[in-house]
């Protein structure tokens, strides 16, 4: 047996024996009060803030994130998720009373039960928000629960480790570190839910590992955002908040807008609002851009796709109206915005996950809604628009996982709504109670109420 398939060996044996532990234990969590559930978050949550530092230091090493975004979507943004579990799940677990319509004189009632042991994978682009985020959710729904982060982040995943170690026994939560072997070990197990964060083509590979235990999953994915812009909608705040969206995770979030249409008068404005936001807020007066100010595409393999798709487009015909620079030697895009695009560049068919924004003119809305009808559904969709009556329309004709009018990223950061995709963009949701829903099981009782003797 060579080394590395006895590595694989003890990963494997080692995954199966946590995965037993936590089968054993799963009734005794599953039956946790309200109170010993909100104690282990809080015990999280106290962690979390503990290592901020650790946090923001490893973030930074795997990613080159400004340390701003990285205390907010890394540190700030968990800490108030984890809050938002303990204020409410008291309510949360509270039984729905059912009047039963066969015999009123009876009662029922939904009760939200635990789904078991559940896997949760996370991805490289927020490696920390986006994997404690749905932990949050199905500790306080009463799973027990096995965690891996990218291999893409190793530092981040270290520190992730020593915060789970922290506060979990093995028997209820354990991260395990590790390359897409770890994660294939997994996925060969039983578990009654997998919640994934990732591209849609290895969503399509959880799912099908799920499938064969019949497992329920969540998998929040991905694809093209577009952007509407009406006639008459107010450019200078539009390149701004494109600009803003454009430079977060340098381009790579999964809700960022991914292409425009705009009226042909109204591009030129566009194009400059683009490129003066871009360089107040990137730029120095020298003209260097500040890279400490934009996060580096995560990895060579990822760079050459965006420089692929980006020479794709210009080899096509395509302007670079904005940018243009891709420095391979940091994996540094510089915000991009290109026009005269067309449907058959690559471009328009591939998520871009970086600083690339490509823009095309329309001359009736109907023209923009059937562009968009024809492709998969996105996970995001932007409209600007002061017509209720468009703005309607393009709501009863297009699906997407979620809608933001007049602004961007809106519908993600309201923990009120359900947050997830349709079909090739994902399928289920969480965030707030809807994350508490997807790691439980509704289930009916019905109670009849015997007459006395």
């Amino acid at each position: 047996m060579t080394s590395s398939t006895q590595n694989t060996t003890d990963i494997s044996q080692e995954i199966a024996r946590v995965f037993a532990l936590q089968q054993a234990h799963q009734w005794d969590v599953k039956a946790s009060s309200a109170e010993q559930r909100k104690a282990k978050l809080a015990k999280l949550k106290a962690a979390v803030e503990a290592h901020a530092d650790e946090i923001i230091a490893a973030v930074r090493e795997d990613t080159r994130k400004p340390e701003g975004e990285i205390r907010v979507t890394e540190v700030l943004n968990i800490v108030s998720n984890i809050q938002r579990n303990i204020d409410n799940l008291d309510a949360w677990m509270a039984p729905t009373e059912v009047t039963p319509s066969l015999n009123p004189n009876d009662k029922a009632q939904i009760i939200h039960e635990a789904r078991g042991v559940c896997l949760i994978l996370g991805p490289w682009n927020f490696p920390l928000g986006l994997t404690f985020g749905p932990l949050a959710a199905a500790v306080a729904a009463g799973n027990c629960c096995m965690v891996k982060l990218t291999d893409l982040c190793p530092a981040t995943a270290r520190v992730a480790g020593k915060i789970v170690g922290e506060v979990f026994d093995e028997n209820e939560v354990a991260l395990f570190e590790g390359d897409v072997g770890v994660a294939t070990a997994l996925l060969d197990l039983p578990f009654n839910h997998i919640f994934f964060t990732g591209s849609t083509r290895v969503g399509k590979i959880v799912m099908a590992a799920a499938a064969r235990h019949l497992a329920s999953v969540t998998l929040e994915l991905g694809g093209k955002s577009p952007v509407i812009i009406d006639e008459g909608a107010d450019i200078d705040k539009i390149a701004a908040d494109l600009a803003g969206a454009k430079q977060f995770n340098g381009g790579q979030a999964c809700i960022c807008p991914d292409y425009v249409f705009v009226r042909d008068d109204q591009q030129a404005q566009l194009v400059e609002g683009f490129k003066a936001n871009v360089a107040k807020n990137l730029y120095a007066e020298d003209g260097t851009i500040r890279k400490e100010s934009i996060a580096q595409i995560v990895n060579e393999s990822n760079f050459a796709r965006v420089k692929a798709l980006f020479d794709d487009a210009v080899a096509q015909g395509a302007t670079v109206a904005v940018g243009g620079v891709l420095e391979e030697a940091d994996r540094t895009v510089h915000p991009t915005m290109l026009t005269n695009v067309t449907p058959q560049m690559k471009i328009l068919q591939e998520e871009i996950f970086a600083p690339l924004l490509p823009v095309m003119t329309y001359d009736s809305l109907d023209q923009a809604i059937d562009y968009i009808e024809a492709r998969d559904k996105p996970l995001a969709l932007y409209v600007y628009s002061d017509n209720e009556a468009n703005v309607q329309k393009v709501l009863n004709r297009t699906s997407s996982g979620g809608v933001t009018v007049n602004g961007v990223f809106s519908h993600y950061l309201e923990n009120q709504l359900p947050f997830g995709g349709v079909n090739q963009s994902g399928m289920g949701s969480y965030h707030g109670y809807f994350g508490f829903k997807a790691f439980s099981h509704e289930r009916a009782v019905y109670l009849h109420q015997h007459a006395p003797a």
